[in-house]
């Protein structure tokens, strides 16, 4: 098993650069196969260059996509903030006591909760998982069970598996969004067609749709029993626990105009009066019961006023922003990039190309198919549900619609796609890397076989729903 995590973690040293390297090979590789490929018969290649390089410039500044961008970073930095909050902390520690004390019940108490929550939030469910393990880990050093960390690790990141089919999901909170899969087809198909799209796809076709909510109960059975497993016969670790953190409380005097930073009444009073917009906004949807009302505004307007009530005072909150806010970095500088590309395969015609080849190779049946496993492949180099939507959304909607697919069942086939190989691009795991103190060499050969496993609940359920 570590042989084989060994390999893996020295065959992504050796092939994959940082991920802003990747998205600036894959804009210059975008840039180049449209100048192969989409040049016009009358058009010299120095003129073409010049046209594409602008609509590359165009791209990183669609304010649009730009808005999405912030969105997605606000998902992650507000969730990152709820689970640094005192509540979820003791919350943690509680079950941690109850149910975790052997290397068995750790792996499936973790597993559950952390895929429990990735599917509310995936940042929450990132850095919750995270704190979890590492809870765990700081409990069997103090108590002295025997404890596979590692493997507890890999529990703590599985939510990154499930994500993408919950609340959080980038492209299904994007096209929940009203306009934005006509805005994203513009130019793209005829002004007839794009009429004939969807103004928006609710919650209730994808999150809340037969697929995916039985995927959903499986994942949710199916991951803790087989980490159960793992930990059953795999307690043999020898590495080292993590140290108990302490925690240092500040003497500082508070006086004048502070103590309203400090003010707890007020922290939980504004946060309360944020909640209760987003439950009005919620309660008078004109598609409330189809929860319409699900947006990325919405999502992080609920995220803004947990956030703020539970840290109970703005100071702590701010704190909690300070130490979240360096995990979106990615997100900011690389989402234009990936704009840029989107802007390059528009204007060349690269994604009628594209969307033309999946139509000639697939049928209805196999189409999610080879949506699924294209978007798994394109993850490894784009490792962001959001950036991806940018790159496959159009084609994916062009092909769908060529072939008469349901768009829902398609994005859900992204979707699925993109978390499946978080398992096996350590990207998104460097925050739980720093908080628990393991490698990624350490969780890849557990967090692999979750990988398989959640391959065949896929392939599954795209061939039979």
């Amino acid at each position: 098993m570590k042989t084989f995590a060994n390999r893996l973690s020295d065959l992504f040293k050796t092939l994959l650069p940082a991920p802003f390297t990747i998205a600036v090979v894959l804009t210059v590789l975008a840039f180049l196969f449209a100048l192969i490929w989409t040049i016009p018969a009358d058009q010299e290649i120095w003129g073409y260059s010049l046209f594409l390089a602008s609509e590359w410039e165009s791209g990183l500044w669609n304010s649009s996509l730009l808005v999405f961008a912030v969105q997605m970073m606000l998902m992650l930095v507000l969730g990152h903030v709820m689970a640094l909050t005192k509540p979820v902390d003791q919350i943690i520690g509680k079950i941690t006591a109850k149910f975790c004390h052997s290397t068995a019940s750790a792996a499936f108490t973790v597993t559950l909760c952390t895929v429990a929550v990735a599917l509310f939030n995936w940042g929450l469910g990132l850095v919750f998982g995270a704190i979890f393990a590492r809870k765990v880990g700081e409990y069997a050093k103090r108590t002295g069970f025997k404890l596979n960390y590692p493997l507890i690790g890999a529990a703590g990141y599985s939510g990154l598996m499930v994500w993408h089919g919950g609340f959080s999901g980038s492209s299904l909170a994007k096209v929940a969004d009203a306009g934005h899969i006509q805005s994203l087809m513009v130019g793209l198909m005829p002004a007839e067609q794009i009429a004939l799209l969807p103004t928006s796809i609710s919650y209730e076709e994808t999150v809340f749709g037969t697929m995916n909510l039985t995927v959903t109960l499986i994942l949710l059975v199916a991951l803790p029993l087989f980490m159960w497993m793992l930990g059953k016969v795999s307690d043999n670790y020898e590495g080292p626990l993590p140290e108990l953190r302490s925690h240092n409380v500040s003497n500082e005097k508070i006086q004048g105009a502070e103590k309203m930073d400090h003010a707890r009444w007020l922290g939980i009073a504004f946060g309360l009066v944020i909640l209760g917009i987003a439950a009005m906004k919620a309660w008078n949807h004109p598609q409330c019961a189809s929860f319409g009302f699900i947006s990325p505004n919405w999502i992080n307007l609920v995220l803004l006023g947990m956030g703020i009530a539970l840290h109970q005072n703005f100071i702590n909150f701010l704190n909690a922003v300070d130490d979240a806010i360096s995990g979106a970095a990615g997100i900011l500088i690389q989402f234009p990039l990936y704009f840029g590309i989107m802007g390059i395969m528009k204007s060349s015609g690269m994604v009628t190309m594209m969307s033309d080849f999946f139509v000639s190779v697939s049928t209805e049946t196999t189409y999610p198919i080879f949506t699924f496993l294209s978007a798994g492949i394109v993850n490894v180099f784009v490792p962001s549900g959001g950036g991806q939507w940018a790159i496959q959304g159009p084609i994916i909607i062009q092909a769908a619609t060529d072939l008469g697919v349901s768009i829902p069942k398609s994005i859900l086939a992204m979707a699925y796609g993109d978390q499946l190989t978080n398992m096996l691009q350590p990207f998104w795991a460097l925050p739980l890397l720093g908080i628990t103190g393991l490698k990624a060499k350490e969780i890849l050969s557990y967090s692999v076989l979750l990988m398989l496993l959640g391959f065949v609940i896929f392939i599954g359920a795209l061939l039979i729903f």
